[in-house]
């Protein structure tokens, strides 16, 4: 029985689902905190001074701003934050399509967080459900609910083992644990990596690298979001970049669906070539030395048998490579327009 294909589909949160940092629905508002800028600017100028990651320094003022505005918050208060979170056009339909379009072609579209944001936050919004696992930030909290200090913090480089998690899948009891190609249960030409921004740069890398495709996203009218996604395809950082626009037949709605014909078109190119290599490999070992003549003549047909099946199979994918190649060049030249 074929082994159906998973593709993942792996998002950053804040500009990249939704136009805002998400501190900045229901947290800064019960605070009063005037001018979101401001916070902002107190994490990288307390950072510096303390030599300090981002994450957790918002985190952490987060917490100590609570207390000066006595005021509390739980982990039912963020997720309720989360119910507020403004999400880009076409977000809440994105998934049943994307979802939809996979199964149409045998294929089973898994969706992931990977996010700096707070994981309590993300679980409230109206599309938690949509998602495999949500992998962010989260805080520890005293025997009353209340957040006391950061748990687990994702910046931009932790972000990447979780894309070792999510390619090892149920094998991944331990991160550093080897585990075969072959048994792993998301290959990372199977994924796809959107993000916007440098702390998605080493994982659009990864993704990139190992085979599989990332997606630069901008928020719509923003030059300066505009800017940012034009230096990552510049830089060679990702292969495609799109305005964060998901609304049905979107610009980025066409990248992942040719991406996912593109993965249905290799992995069936990619079947052959493992089951001829060990058909080589066995009849090598039973063949008698003194067949060698009869043995190379059988080699050289079922050779010949292969590569116009591998013929037919390239012919077939030839066009989707061929929009790949086009979109990416796209992409490049004119600023992600078609």
């Amino acid at each position: 029985m074929t082994k159906k294909i998973q593709i993942a589909i792996c998002y950053d949160f804040d500009g990249t689902l939704s136009p805002k940092n998400m501190q900045e629905y229901g947290f800064m508002e019960t605070l009063d905190i005037r001018g979101p800028q401001k916070f902002w600017e107190e994490v990288d100028n307390t950072a510096k001074k303390q030599n300090a990651d981002n994450i957790s320094v918002y985190m952490k003022l987060m917490i100590s701003k609570s207390k000066e505005n006595e005021i509390q918050y739980d982990k039912e208060t963020l997720k309720n934050y989360g119910k507020s979170i403004e999400l880009f056009k076409g977000v809440e339909t994105w998934f049943d399509r994307i979802n939809e379009y996979g199964k149409n072609r045998g294929v089973l579209v898994k969706h992931f967080i990977i996010s700096s944001g707070l994981k309590e936050m993300i679980e409230g919004t109206k599309i938690a459900k949509e998602f495999e696992k949500v992998f962010a930030s989260s805080f520890m909290y005293d025997p009353h609910g209340i957040p006391e200090w950061p748990a687990v913090v994702l910046n931009f480089t932790t972000k990447t083992r979780y894309l070792f998690e999510i390619n090892k899948g149920k094998n991944c009891s331990n991160i550093n644990k080897y585990i075969p190609d072959e048994d792993r249960e998301i290959p990372f030409s199977n994924m796809i990596y959107i993000g916007d921004g440098e702390t998605d740069v080493p994982c659009m890398k990864i993704v990139k690298k190992e085979g599989g495709h990332s997606i630069a996203v901008y928020k719509p009218k923003s030059s300066k979001k505009l800017k940012i996604a034009e230096q990552l395809v510049k830089d060679k950082r990702v292969n495609f970049m799109a305005s964060a626009d998901y609304s049905e037949d979107s610009q980025i709605e066409r990248i992942v669906k040719a991406i996912i014909d593109k993965v249905v078109a290799d992995t069936k190119v990619n079947i052959l070539k493992p089951k001829h290599n060990q058909s080589s490999e066995s009849k090598s070992k039973s063949k008698d030395k003194n067949n060698n003549v009869v043995e190379k003549d059988v080699y050289k047909q079922e050779n010949n048998i292969v590569e116009n099946v591998e013929k037919q199979k390239v012919t077939e994918t030839k066009e989707n490579d061929e929009v790949m190649d086009m979109m990416e060049e796209s992409t490049e030249n004119n600023n992600g327009n078609f």
